[in-house]
């Protein structure tokens, strides 16, 4: 079943359950995702992981803020979110992806760090943030 299939189902539950604030997050993922589909961006992962982001984001700045009842708000809908992505990749997965993409790029500087980003990303396929990966790619060419 799409993400949107199953947003729209979970949302039609909780608006009979009475649960406003899942019913409020659910209706802006909702959104994005139809108007992402709209614009012919058809990666639901990347608008999930997206979304997630700007949650987590904006859950930073409240704590900043000191609001952290707002904070805490932010998190519960990352987290509503992210029960919609696909599993991380263990760091043993990711490591193994990595190994398999310096390889592939014939990198052995940390100059070539593009090279092997532009080849690791599509095999990570969402199940991993972009920081993570790189930063396994800095271990990997000793950067």
């Amino acid at each position: 079943m799409a993400a949107q299939d199953q947003v729209k189902a979970d949302l039609a539950v909780a608006m009979k359950a009475g649960e406003r604030t899942r019913v409020g997050a659910l209706r802006l993922v909702l959104s994005e995702l139809q108007k992402a589909a709209k614009e012919g961006d058809g990666d639901e992962v990347a608008v999930l992981r997206r979304e997630r982001k700007r949650r987590l984001d904006a859950a930073d700045q409240y704590r900043q803020g000191g609001r952290a009842d707002l904070a805490e708000q932010e998190e519960a809908e990352a987290r509503l979110i992210e029960a919609y992505l696909p599993a991380e990749l263990s760091d043993e997965e990711l490591q193994h992806l990595v190994t398999d993409a310096v390889a592939e790029a014939g990198a052995q500087a940390p100059g070539d760090m593009g090279r092997v980003m532009s080849v690791a990303m599509p095999k990570v396929g969402g199940r991993a943030d972009g920081k993570r990966v790189a930063q396994k790619v800095r271990e990997a060419l000793g950067a």
